[in-house]
């Protein structure tokens, strides 16, 4: 690069602000897009966050190593990508867990985190902004319940005084965003807001044309593994750095290679894409409350009932020792008949059971059925009735075909859930008719035991204390619940076929009503609460599928660029390329706004036969898609480290010396350079006779002098990673020594000092 007085004159050394000591070696680092806060995972997997003066927000470890991290856009959330590959998103107050995805079977190797950009655009007469509708008419959606008696925490189910992953799907005030997540098996997933799967494909299925000797071949990428994935700013395309063998006729070339992935369709169907993934994300959350409910209400009622019956089976046990020929029911129904008690009845309810036992089973049924009736109310029902509401916004959209089918939005399979929804809501409400039915037999049967033990024990008793009870209500209950549980029978969620008998009239008019109504399903009687919840979700996995296997098939490869060799015995072959941060910056581009897409990273300085040792190559896509390169070397007895693009286009170098320097010696330095300034190339439209692009530009290194640079000086040595805030003009360092240096860019640091 040439090199004056001006450009010496402008060098000017960064602030260090802090100079502080790590526990453990940080592997990764990511500053918050919107606020000072540092996020780093440490070489034994743990993720830390910082505020700019050093100050801990929170630790946490997830128990699995920590492979890839980012921010959304907005800086609310983080989302965390594991060796296992899930995906974990966390809240950015405490650190709390907000989601936890299972989108890979493999490591998840990196993240990236995009919205729209923030344009507001009325495409035609179609409205941009997109209301849900739902709080006019609802109150806020319900929380799954808590078991009763455990400690917030010990349970999958959150505490009432929670609300953290309501946040994620209610993204009504949000831009449209993606979560892009890649894997080591070369798998590529998106989901919107971070929680919604709209979209996987995997890379070696692609095929597109290459440039070879001039003639253009048809190539297939071979055992990639993955080492970047970045969004446009306009989510239009999608750019892959990954290794890998590029399959072409009578050959295989193992090298660095670059994919540019045709993603418009989360542009151009962003409103749509917002609209689908606002309701179906809700009617997700809606639905893991109702499975949670149901569980939580199963658990209760059985223990319930298993303590009633452990109790009152050991009146079967007496008749037998007394030598008598009879059932409990039996001779209960003796005792309320007015014949003589038997003595297995006396002993029973006298000193097996007693008053107090009595006392406690009525306490523990009546409470675990009132129990049940709160949480249908205030958990259950409120999430079916606003699942029906938002099936039925969606089924609105179904209908607009010019605009929904183009992204799956299927109005028959639509229809379907929006009737399984409703049958819920049925069930619902025949589940309430039988649990308060059940409660109030339970209740009178209790209490005529309670009036009955009193006779037996031969006590003077207030008649007006006594509870009272219905001599027919217990000849039912005797003869109907005492070894049956209709309410047990339809919480039940096991794989066994519960059905329930109805009658033939019965069955006819609901086959009338079914008719007459317009809906299909006459055969719900026959199911159970638990069996109709499991054929709604099943509706709703058919539906929202349907949106992300279209999707999936409008994701195409629209270019595919080898970059350089790789030999295979090179440790670069596997993911840890060093492709490091890549970003894509605003710039002016033709005089008007718009987005140009910069991606920088590191050549491998340890492949025998390249012909471009130890540099760094800076690429940007240009608004008629066209990709330029340029290649940059370190200054002299420098080497690269890590990079990262910086705000208005300045691309930020960590640089370590030789290593001849003296103790007392800077033995690294960060430096500055304007990106857009540099001498960048075309690579996508040249006459190359070699598959490999980067040698195209061999000839044309631009060698980078010191003088020329903005630099600071570092005296340790240093290791990867760099990481840079684009917001607040600050870089977090790491050095050998397990330290963090954390120094200001920007001149002015008035912004910096004030920053909460």
């Amino acid at each position: 690069m040439d090199t004056d007085e001006e450009d010496v004159s402008r060098i000017v050394p960064f602030q260090l602000q802090f100079d502080k000591p790590v526990a453990s070696q940080i592997k990764i680092a990511e500053w918050n897009p919107e606020k000072d806060l540092l996020a780093m995972v440490t070489e034994d997997s743990k993720i830390l966050l910082h505020r700019f003066n050093w100050q801990r927000l929170w630790t946490i470890s997830p128990g699995r190593c920590v492979t890839s991290l980012c921010w959304r856009p907005d800086g609310k959330v983080i989302a965390i990508g594991l060796q296992d590959g899930t995906i974990s998103l966390h809240d950015v107050e405490n650190g709390k867990l907000l989601r936890s995805m299972k989108s890979h079977m493999v490591a998840v190797v990196c993240l990236n985190w995009e919205d729209d950009g923030g344009e507001e655009i009325s495409d035609g007469n179609f409205v941009s902004k997109y209301e849900d509708r739902t709080s006019r008419f609802f109150p806020p959606a319900p929380r799954a319940p808590q078991v009763p008696g455990l400690v917030p925490g010990e349970t999958g189910f959150m505490d009432e005084t929670e609300n953290l992953s309501q946040e994620l799907s209610n993204s009504t005030h949000q831009r449209f965003n993606i979560l892009c997540s890649a894997d080591t098996d070369g798998i590529i997933s998106f989901n919107i807001f971070g929680v919604f799967p709209i979209g996987k494909i995997d890379i070696h299925n692609f095929s597109v044309s290459c440039s070879l000797a001039n003639k253009h071949v048809d190539c297939k990428l071979l055992n990639a593994s993955i080492c970047k994935v970045v969004f446009s700013k306009d989510l239009c395309h999608l750019t892959v750095l990954c290794s890998g063998e590029l399959q072409v006729p009578d050959n295989n070339f193992r090298g660095f290679h670059c994919l540019t992935l045709g993603t418009s369709i989360f542009f151009k169907r962003r409103f749509e894409l917002h609209q689908v993934a606002q309701q179906a994300s809700n009617i997700e959350d809606l639905t893991e409350v109702i499975r949670a409910s149901l569980s939580v209400m199963s658990k209760q009622w059985s223990d319930a009932i298993h303590t009633f019956h452990e109790k009152f089976d050991s009146l079967s046990s007496l008749i037998h020792d007394h030598g008598l020929d009879s059932t409990p029911q039996e001779e209960f129904l003796s005792l309320i008949g007015g014949a003589r008690t038997s003595p297995a009845v006396h002993q029973f309810l006298v000193n097996s059971l007693g008053e107090p036992g009595l006392k406690r089973i009525t306490k523990l049924v009546c409470s675990a059925g009132k129990e049940l009736q709160v949480i249908v109310l205030e958990h259950l029902q409120p999430a079916a009735e606003m699942i029906g509401f938002r099936l039925g916004e969606l089924r609105g959209l179904s209908k607009w075909r010019s605009r929904y089918q183009s992204v799956g939005l299927d109005e028959t399979l639509i229809d379907n859930a929006t009737e399984k929804a409703g049958m819920l809501l049925i069930q619902v409400q025949r589940f309430m008719r039988v649990l308060s039915s059940s409660i109030q037999q339970f209740s009178n049967f209790f209490n005529w035991l309670h009036k009955c033990v009193k006779m037996l024990m031969s006590e003077p008793s207030d008649q007006h204390q006594l509870p009272a009870f219905n001599s027919e209500l217990v000849i039912l209950f005797l003869k109907y619940l005492y070894d049956q549980d209709p309410v047990r029978r339809l919480l039940e969620s096991t794989e066994v076929d519960h059905s329930i008998e109805v009658d033939v009239e019965t069955m006819e008019r609901v086959q009338e009503l079914a008719h007459f109504g317009g809906f299909t399903d006459f055969d719900y009687l026959r199911r159970t609460l638990a069996k109709e919840f499991q054929q709604m979700e099943s509706c709703f996995n058919k539906a929202f599928q349907m949106p992300f296997t279209t999707i999936s098939r409008k994701i195409l490869c629209q270019n595919m660029l080898p970059f350089f060799p790789i030999e295979s015995s090179s440790k670069s072959t596997s993911s840890t390329v060093p492709t490091s941060i890549s970003y894509y910056k605003e710039a002016m581009h033709e005089k008007k706004q718009s987005f140009v897409d910069y991606i920088s990273f590191i050549l491998p300085s340890d492949e025998p036969s390249s012909e471009l040792p130890d540099c760094i190559v800076v690429t940007r896509r240009l608004m008629n898609n066209d990709l330029e390169a340029v290649l940059l070397s370190a200054p002299d007895g420098y080497h690269c480290v890590d990079l990262s693009l910086y705000k208005e286009c300045q691309l930020v170098l960590l640089l370590n010396g030789p290593s001849s320097f003296s103790e007392n010696s800077e033995k690294a330095c960060m430096a500055i350079l304007q990106a857009d300034d540099l001498p960048f190339a075309s690579i996508s439209s040249l006459d190359s006779s070699s598959l490999w692009k980067l040698h195209e530009l061999k000839d044309s290194v631009v060698y980078l002098q010191m003088d020329s640079l903005k630099v600071r000086g570092i005296p340790h040595s240093v290791v990867a990673p760099l990481a840079v805030s684009a917001s607040r003009g600050v870089a977090c360092v790491f050095a050998m020594r397990k330290r963090a240096l954390v120094y200001i860019l920007d001149e002015d640091e008035d912004e910096i000092s004030d920053a909460d």
